[in-house]
């Protein structure tokens, strides 16, 4: 165990720590390189499974060093726009890791996609989750409201963030759906629902355990099992964009989903609102459009049975 980490068995046990090795591996090429165009030469011959990480490891690097050496956010925006690009959800999550590590008023000032943006609350939350375990995971702690580099006039953010602590609990847990399941069951009820959708994102994307194990998982999510579906089609959205799919991820999507990859993909994309959408959304009066994103892509899911 690690910092109170179950270990379900030496398979699983081994790919979380390759996805580990793989996010480090991105972190310091992000700060060796220091230039976004030259990461594909050294992390495109990591196996696909594993290169996600890699990416969302570089995008905390990236930070990390506009942060320490007050670039004023270039190398991040930079990448965001460039080598990043086809893997955006997890660089801006990785952007979010290095927003837990760094005093607010060196985070990251950029121009933010009104969608993507609550995935670096998301990569925060994961962070403290992974890192602060015994605080965000054993006690329950929720991040009190703050100062994001966004217009935030509903808290979402704390919801954002236990979208991450719910990623997190698949690594915890180590990707015993028993011991997930349980860890998400003692938080408070009104904050479950995020935690499945962020632990059915991890279970899709990160993997480490076979059909049965994913179909228990999917059992014991009850009423939440749209939130499980929801987070499993951003998993294989992201994967697919990335053209990273793997075969866990059909296998994946196929329990909580009913669906391949790419039309559990192409769920995000039929639903995610056009930028014409999102600037006539009115985020203070009715809530984040990406919350409307995110509960139009669960409805989905309920209408075919995935409830």
């Amino acid at each position: 165990m690690k910092r109170g980490f179950t270990v379900k068995n030496p398979e699983s046990k081994e790919i979380l720590e390759t996805i580990g090795k793989s996010f480090l591996r991105g972190y310091s090429s992000a700060v060796e390189v220091g230039k976004p165009e030259a990461l594909p030469t050294r992390l495109n011959s990591i196996p696909a499974r594993y290169r996600g990480f890699a990416y969302e490891g570089a995008g905390m690097g990236f930070a990390m060093v506009d942060a320490l050496t007050f670039a004023r956010s270039r190398r991040v925006r930079g990448y965001l726009v460039g080598s990043g690009e086809p893997h955006i959800y997890m660089a801006y999550i990785g952007v979010g890791w290095a927003m837990a590590r760094l005093p607010r008023f060196r985070w990251p000032r950029l121009p933010l996609d009104p969608l993507l943006q609550w995935f670096l609350p998301e990569g925060y939350g994961f962070h403290q989750a992974y890192f602060r375990t015994e605080q965000y995971v054993r006690r329950h702690h929720r991040e009190p409201a703050a100062p994001w580099p966004f217009d935030d006039p509903h808290g979402y953010a704390a919801r954002a963030i236990d979208q991450g602590v719910g990623r997190a609990l698949w690594f915890v847990g180590g990707t015993d759906p028993d011991v997930v399941t349980a860890l998400i069951e003692g938080f408070a009820p009104d904050r479950r629902a995020d935690l499945y959708s962020g632990a059915g994102l991890a279970a899709t994307y990160a993997g480490g355990v076979d059909e049965d194990e994913l179909r228990s998982f999917w059992k014991r999510a009850g009423e939440h099992r749209r939130w499980v579906a929801q987070g499993s089609a951003f998993a294989a959205e992201a994967r697919q964009r990335a053209g990273l799919a793997t075969p866990h991820t059909a296998l994946a999507t196929g329990v909580f989903c009913e669906m391949s990859p790419d039309d559990a993909a192409q769920v995000c994309l039929d639903l995610r609102p056009d930028h014409a959408a999102v600037a006539r959304w009115d985020d203070r009066a009715s809530g984040p459009v990406f919350e409307r994103w995110r509960q139009d892509i669960a409805d989905k899911f309920a209408s075919l049975g995935r409830s």
